[in-house]
């Protein structure tokens, strides 16, 4: 398993349009998260969990609003989180739906995090903890979570449902009051984020509950966490700007490009090799559904001339860019007169 945790984009369109809305820069914040534009095209993409938290404190410092992650999640809602809040509004219960999203978080929607229920007695903790070692933006993506575990605890208990109190790690809390205003409860610390409410609450039915056949394949698609599929999803990013180096790559992990090409050795590929791969997706994928020349696809993916694209491509499928695009767009005709 890999130590590097992974988490979907879904968050990037909210902090964005946030930060917009405050008179911030768009080119600033993601500028100083090391981060793409092209993510708010991309809600379903992979970027790491670490990046997420680091583009959270970058909004943070653009706008100086401490309690802009908790109102994000709470706007958002778990509609927002996609495959988890399927699952959510799938459940039959309250405590059915923490046990759900204990289980399928990791799997579907972030890695290296761990989010669920603990019950003590009388009381309930619904809790969440980022298990890689990560400091920067740990505390604000906590006040983050927690709009979200609202959220969830909102669909089966109404609206204007309030826990008993809110949990961060640490010991103080920028912008404390705010946070609390914004939860409607008190704010403490503690080893694990999360919220405190009474335990009679997880029995509490789904109000509207969604019918589980209705989940979409994207709903239930795992996340890919091993160091060779990380690094696919960095070259990905890499794509939307210049032809992502090694170098890059390896210093975005925190490794260096040794460790990394012999962690790559040890699973059995090399960065040459995903790098390869990927961008021959990327390609195919333009050629198809765009109508971009072969000359701007070629830059866009980084080469310095078409001809160099055209030979490349020409290594991976055994026919020219051209070639390809007439052969798939002619099997689309043919499929559309059927």
């Amino acid at each position: 398993m890999s130590s590097y945790g992974m988490t979907r984009a879904r968050t990037v369109g909210a902090i964005a349009q946030a930060v917009t809305e405050a008179g911030g820069s768009l080119g600033r914040l993601f500028g100083r998260a090391g981060m793409p534009l092209t993510l708010l095209d991309t809600p379903d993409r992979l970027i790491l969990l670490r990046d997420q938290l680091a583009l959270v404190a970058a909004a943070l410092r653009e706008i100086g609003d401490p309690a802009l992650p908790a109102r994000l999640s709470m706007q958002t809602g778990i509609v927002g989180l996609g495959p988890i809040g399927a699952q959510v509004r799938s459940a039959e219960t309250l405590g059915a739906a923490l046990h759900r999203v204990e289980v399928v978080t990791p799997l579907l929607l972030q890695t290296a995090t761990w989010t669920g229920q603990r019950r003590q007695g009388d009381d309930a903790f619904y809790g969440y903890g980022i298990t890689e070692r990560i400091e920067r933006g740990r505390q604000a993506n906590e006040v983050l979570a927690l709009g979200y575990l609202l959220g969830t605890v909102r669909h089966f208990l109404g609206p204007a449902w309030r826990p008993e109190r809110a949990v961060v790690t640490g010991a103080t809390l920028a912008g404390r009051a705010e946070i609390e205003a914004c939860l409607g409860c008190t704010v403490s610390f503690g080893p694990r984020a999360g919220l405190a409410f009474p335990a009679r609450h997880l029995d509490a039915a789904n109000p509207s509950r969604l019918d589980p056949t209705e989940l979409s394949p994207a709903e239930t698609k795992p996340i890919g966490e091993d160091l060779p599929a990380c690094v696919c999803h960095l070259i990905e990013l890499g794509l939307d700007e210049a032809r992502p180096l090694i170098d890059a790559v390896a210093r975005r992990l925190g490794l260096s490009r040794r460790t990394l090409q012999r962690r790559l050795e040890q699973a059995g590929t090399g960065f040459a090799d995903l790098r390869r791969d990927v961008t021959r997706r990327r390609a195919e994928a333009l050629l198809s559904t765009s109508t971009q020349s072969i000359g701007r696809i070629a830059i866009d993916l980084g080469y310095s001339d078409p001809a160099h694209f055209t030979r490349a491509f020409l290594e991976w499928t055994g026919a020219t860019p051209s070639q390809w695009r007439r052969s798939v767009h002619a099997e689309a005709d043919a499929r559309s007169r059927r």
